[in-house]
């Protein structure tokens, strides 16, 4: 059997404070609702999803509320809205949990990142975060300090 090839994605946009500031919990991928103009803003990869969150309103549609995707600048009068809520496509069991999460547990939905799949399709990595209190972020900072530290250590030794 011949090895499978690796998913080579174009991440467009990171959330790299999501990891530091919540304990990211169930992650899910969801397709994302672009106009023309918007697709080709993200594959200069200029967006941010750092100030962003994801909401779920009562009819079970799930909204990207608060990403800047820049307008794209060769697209004169059509162009879009750069802070628009974009629509979030997820199953129906996904919505669901997402909605649970969120209301039942008081969890947070943030996105992890925003990508271009091997298919060529935008997609939103999203997860079901709890937010990290000062204690939490400190003791999270030491971990990264003492494991860079102790890999210092072992390529000196040899």
């Amino acid at each position: 059997m011949a090895p499978k090839k690796e998913s080579l994605y174009k991440v467009a946009a990171d959330n790299r404070r999501a990891r530091y500031n919540y304990e990211i919990g169930e992650s899910f991928e969801a397709g994302l609702m672009l106009t023309g103009t918007e697709v080709k803003s993200l594959r200069t990869g200029k967006a941010t999803i750092a100030e962003s969150y994801v909401s779920v309103n009562r009819d079970g549609e799930v909204f990207l509320v608060n990403a800047t995707i820049p307008e794209y600048l060769q697209a004169n009068r059509f162009n879009h809205e750069p802070k628009r809520p974009r629509k979030l496509l997820l199953h129906m069991r996904e919505i669901a949990r997402l909605e649970q999460g969120s209301e039942r547990e008081g969890m947070t939905i943030v996105p992890l990142k925003i990508y271009f799949n091997d298919r060529g399709r935008a997609k939103v990595e999203i997860a079901l975060a709890k937010g990290k209190q000062l204690h939490d972020k400190r003791e999270t900072e030491k971990k990264r300090d003492w494991s860079r530290e102790k890999g210092r250590l072992m390529r000196e030794k040899g």
